[in-house]
């Protein structure tokens, strides 16, 4: 009989116990910062209509998605998909939820997302993403554009990520400003998709790629030098935007916007690097004010580990009112990749579990084996029990690899009591004393 491939699909990611429970402590690290700072945890599902899925997102993603195959009978539901992100699905629940959340609605997600990319090194067709939102109605102030980059600092903290790590703010209305006030609005999706791989590119090709459009001579040296604007002070930044000289009110909005962001995350995060970089644009076409994109100094090549921005428009699909929002999100599944690749993350060496039990034969052990492990776990431990014929020293090397914490018990420790505890790390021993249930 032909024997099945059991290796995962290429692009999902599958972990051994000791580094899923690293992972799972990223996970957890990440969530409490994110509750720390007032996000109300939901979870959408997995599975959404298509329609709902590529309302605004449609082009490279509507080739990306996962469809449904099997759905349910009726027609009206049998067009589904894999959801690829937490926003869209985000825009989704607060519009069925519209009078039972309170606004602004502030809500983290934290799940499985898939896209049917190209599976390459560090990029998953099946990845967990650590998202925060904050929702308004009718109108959302940009503070809180400076919160959310602020709480997804705090989360990076947490992480062994090797070194600094800067933060790079730009706002969309400043592009969209300048592209109008250069009448080159209807070229806008293409000079968008320049900036965004301006620096993934010699500078030549960025100005050979913008006069390849036809736009004028003035018009790429003003859009060469708006790209080049990078700074870590608000001052500076508005100088060197003021003296294009653009009068559109966008422009000018977005300016304004990006300076109350800047010194707002620079309060909240004094010790962060935050700059503003105008080469920050985001792909996806649904956000319409602030976007930034955290990178690692010391490793460039890695690309962002942290993105997102403010979107206006989203829910107006799903309704009219008017429910703008701001978010950003951390792609764990990637980043936990690159972090083992760099070393910063070795193969686990702590075992998942905090004690193993190994009952002897005797009178009363089996009982007073199952009344310990109950204790222990009342206690909050996790506690694993070795059953079956094989011998002390193979239980023992099995517990080894799955526990922090050896107790061997027989018909002495019951009949004393007292149970010896050794440290399987360090060799330490201690005694456990716990009282008799009653």
């Amino acid at each position: 009989m032909k024997q099945i491939n059991t290796s995962p699909i290429s692009g999902m990611q599958e972990l051994l116990p000791k580094t899923q429970a690293e992972f799972n402590r990223f996970k957890h690290n990440i969530a409490q910062v994110f509750a720390e700072h007032g996000f109300q945890n939901i979870e959408t599902p997995t599975i959404d209509r298509t329609e709902v899925l590529l309302a605004k997102a449609g082009g490279d993603t509507e080739k990306q998605i996962y469809k449904v195959v099997k759905t349910a009978e009726t027609d009206s539901e049998a067009d589904q998909a894999l959801r690829f992100d937490h926003t869209v699905p985000l825009a989704r629940y607060v519009v069925e939820h519209l009078n039972d959340v309170a606004f602004p609605f502030r809500v983290s997600q934290i799940g499985r997302n898939f896209r049917g990319e190209r599976a390459q090194k560090g990029r998953f067709r099946e990845f967990y993403q650590c998202d925060i939102d904050v929702v308004g109605r009718n109108a959302l102030p940009v503070e809180y554009d400076a919160e959310v980059i602020a709480t997804l600092i705090d989360a990076l903290k947490l992480l062994p990520l090797p070194g600094k790590f800067r933060v790079r703010i730009s706002n969309r209305k400043i592009l969209n400003g300048l592209l109008k006030a250069l009448n080159l609005e209807a070229q806008a999706e293409e000079i968008f998709n320049i900036v965004d791989h301006a620096e993934k590119v010699p500078a030549k090709v960025t100005v050979e790629s913008l006069e390849n459009l036809r736009i004028g001579s003035e018009n790429v040296v003003k859009i060469t030098t708006f790209i080049e604007i990078c700074e870590n002070d608000a001052t500076r930044v508005l100088s060197k935007l003021q003296q294009l000289g653009i009068q559109d009110e966008d422009f000018k909005a977005g300016i304004e916007e990006l300076k109350v962001v800047l010194q707002l995350v620079k309060l909240m995060q004094p010790d962060a690097e935050v700059v503003a970089d105008m080469k920050i644009v985001r792909g996806l076409d649904y956000y319409t004010g602030t976007v930034f994109e955290t990178f690692l100094i010391d490793y460039p090549e890695i690309g962002s580990i942290c993105s997102g921005g403010r979107y206006e428009n989203l829910a107006g699909y799903y309704t009219e009112q008017k429910l703008p929002g701001v978010g950003g999100s951390i792609g764990l599944t990637r980043l936990f990749y690159v972090l083992q690749n760099y070393g910063t993350i070795t193969e686990a060496t702590e075992a998942p579990l905090e004690y193993c039990i190994v009952p002897l034969a005797g009178e009363g052990v089996v009982e007073r084996v199952l009344t310990l492990a109950r204790q222990l776990r009342a206690l909050g431990h996790s506690v694993d029990i070795v059953w079956g014929e094989k011998k002390l020293g193979d239980k023992i090397k099995y517990a080894s690899k799955v526990a922090k914490k050896l107790l061997v018990l027989g018909e002495n420790e019951i009949n004393a009591n007292e149970f010896e505890v050794k440290d399987l790390n360090t060799g330490e021993k201690e005694i456990l004393v716990l009282a008799h249930e009653k």
